[in-house]
């Protein structure tokens, strides 16, 4: 634990947090990413779905991919330098979207694509992903998909076919129709991440979360990504597929009580799924002064990866 910063009055903390509630959730999570390691472990694993694919593919295929909800995040760069046969930037956040168009336009980046729409709805079932590929894809498909934290938006009924859509509709196939899982790839793949749904620790985003939605709103986090990963192992359309799995611990901590609230308003979700009322925002507030922010105490959030690999010929990175 890191020294305790300097202490706040009350006043001066409640109109901190009152004020970090109204800020808008792509600045929300530029602080996050600032002053975590998530987007380090976040281009960890990612680093090692593109070291797989280019393994497994030949030198001169450029890899393509789709970017949900993550649009203006570091692992940007990242996707940029290798997906040099596209890059697709899907996103609800129009502010996101215009930081890279002019990062875009200003370094001549001609294959970075962004697209401003909801993914729950553009990719809502098969037609609509067929006409999303079609439309704004140009047809073509793609190595890789990502969904860094955008599942955090969406109920997780709706995960197992978006991934099935994704998997079946978006994604490179194998070289030849028919040919052994085995033989071939990994061709393509989507990576997913998103906060664990169960924790007994105080400390960490989940028992945060659950903790305050279940009191205020009646509502607990059941956006299980492992349990999904369990129902894709035994669903057919996944059987030339390898489904992967691991949890990570990530740290936040910032000594600026009004930034370090407005990660606590993002992972509330407030005001984008819960409007917290100003007094149950002072409860929340003074709940992470006591037992977080006054003691040095970070918020720790614990961090699934799920990744989805089409053919088994190389066993894929984690």
């Amino acid at each position: 634990m890191r020294p305790a910063p300097p202490p706040l009055a009350l006043e001066q903390r409640l109109e901190m947090g009152h004020r970090a509630a109204q800020g808008a959730m792509y600045r929300q999570d530029k602080i996050w990413s600032r002053f975590s390691n998530d987007k380090v472990d976040i281009a960890h694993v990612l680093t090692a779905v593109l070291r797989t694919l280019h393994k497994a593919l030949p030198l001169d295929a450029p890899l393509t991919a789709l970017s949900i909800g993550s649009s203006n995040e570091p692992q940007f760069r990242i996707l940029e330098a290798a997906c040099r046969g596209g890059l697709f930037l899907l996103d609800i956040e129009q502010a996101a979207l215009e930081v890279i168009a002019e990062r875009t336009a200003r370094q001549t980046t001609d294959h970075v694509r962004t697209l401003h729409d909801d993914y729950r709805q553009v990719l809502r079932d098969a037609a609509a992903v067929d006409t999303f590929r079609e439309r704004e894809l140009g047809g073509q498909r793609l190595s890789l998909v990502t969904l860094h934290h955008s599942l955090y938006y969406s109920e997780a009924s709706f995960w197992h076919e978006l991934l099935a859509n994704l998997y079946q509709r978006l994604l490179k196939p194998l070289p030849v129709a028919g040919a052994s899982a085995d033989a071939a790839g990994p061709v393509a793949a989507i990576h997913a991440v998103l906060m664990a749904s169960r924790s007994d620790d105080r400390t960490t985003t989940t028992w945060l979360y659950n903790h305050f939605a279940e009191k205020f709103f009646d509502c607990r986090n059941e956006q299980d990504l492992l349990a999904c990963a369990e129902q894709l192992r035994a669903d057919p359309r996944f059987a030339d597929a390898q489904v992967l799995t691991r949890t990570d611990r990530v740290e936040f901590f910032v000594d600026d009580f009004e930034q370090f609230m407005a990660v606590v308003w993002m992972i509330l979700l407030h005001p984008t799924v819960h409007q917290y009322s100003l007094q149950q925002q002072r409860e929340v507030i003074e709940w992470v002064y006591e037992n977080l922010w006054s003691q040095g105490q970070p918020l720790i959030q614990l961090q699934d990866h799920l990744v989805i690999y089409r053919g088994r010929g190389i066993p894929g990175l984690l």
